[in-house]
């Protein structure tokens, strides 16, 4: 497979209907929002959820969640220490960090695509510390109008300890965004593929994974169909180092509001301007 050879951008635009996105810790847990009131998806949940697409695709993935994991490892360093190539590269006398540094990209498409830093201590990994920059980036989301979040008081209707003589006493909050258009972008550099191995296979993994971001991703906080893709632009130049910025063909990306308080999808119009010699390809969400 041939090492990706032309600069790639892409935008996905997706909508929130009573759920939170990505809530913040040190918040309550709140959907995060910025000062403004609009409402915010950081890059790192939405790496997350590429990687767990990917796992689902029959992908290799380093960086596995404790619940999407598949090949029994507890941690990353019990994943990359059973990696027998990945030991013989580092005990190499000679570029053993290029030497560990290929390996780890040939062995995990996470690492190839969004790098990994590697810093473990122990007997089999004395002073590992190696970092990978990967080619694909990924901006946080950001609503396109400012979200109200409604609060809800729970409780819970059974008893943790035997003894207790009533259940209902413990309460708790759930928060969620009623509704919500967000967007974000990304870009896929031709230099940092090179040195990851990253291919233009591996990027149509990529946008198959954005396609379908949110499948298999349901949660209490995140009910099935709450979180929607509804576009996703894909650009493709036809040069490694791209026929334009990539900031001037992601604001090729408009939505305009169709109602004054939008309450749906159907309320904002999606328009994707042209740029001369620059291809799109517009894909609805599933």
């Amino acid at each position: 497979m041939a090492v990706l050879n032309h600069k790639i951008d892409f935008a996905v635009v997706f909508s929130v209907t009573k759920a939170n996105p990505n809530g913040d810790p040190l918040n309550g847990n709140r959907p995060r929002q910025n000062y403004d009131g609009y409402g915010e998806v950081s890059d790192v949940a939405i790496k997350r959820k590429i990687r767990n697409r990917l796992l689902d695709m029959g992908e290799p993935i380093f960086v596995q969640s404790n619940d999407k994991n598949v090949d029994g490892f507890n941690s990353l360093k019990e994943r990359a220490e059973a990696n027998e190539a990945l030991g013989a590269a580092q005990k190499s006398k000679k570029n053993a960090k290029e030497q560990f540094a290929e390996v780890a990209c040939k062995s995990w498409m996470d690492v190839r695509s969004f790098g990994q830093v590697f810093a473990f201590k122990g007997e089999k990994n004395k002073g590992v510390s190696i970092g990978i920059r990967g080619p694909v980036t990924i901006q946080t989301a950001t609503s396109v109008d400012p979200i109200d979040i409604t609060s809800m008081q729970i409780t819970k209707s059974v008893n943790s300890e035997p003894g207790e003589s009533k259940g209902s006493d413990t309460m708790g909050m759930k928060h969620r965004v009623d509704f919500g258009l967000y967007k974000f972008y990304g870009s896929i550099n031709t230099q940092l593929a090179e040195k990851t191995g990253f291919t233009y296979e591996d990027a149509l993994k990529i946008k198959q994974a954005l396609v379908t971001l949110f499948e298999n991703d349901a949660s209490s906080a995140r009910p099935e169909g709450s979180m929607e893709v509804v576009k996703v632009c894909w650009w493709e130049h036809n040069s490694k180092l791209g026929q334009y910025s990539s900031a001037k063909v992601h604001r090729l990306l408009e939505i305009k509001k169709l109602s004054e308080e939008p309450k749906k999808v159907e309320d904002y119009e999606i328009i994707v301007h042209d740029l001369e010699g620059l291809k799109v390809e517009v894909i609805d969400g599933l």
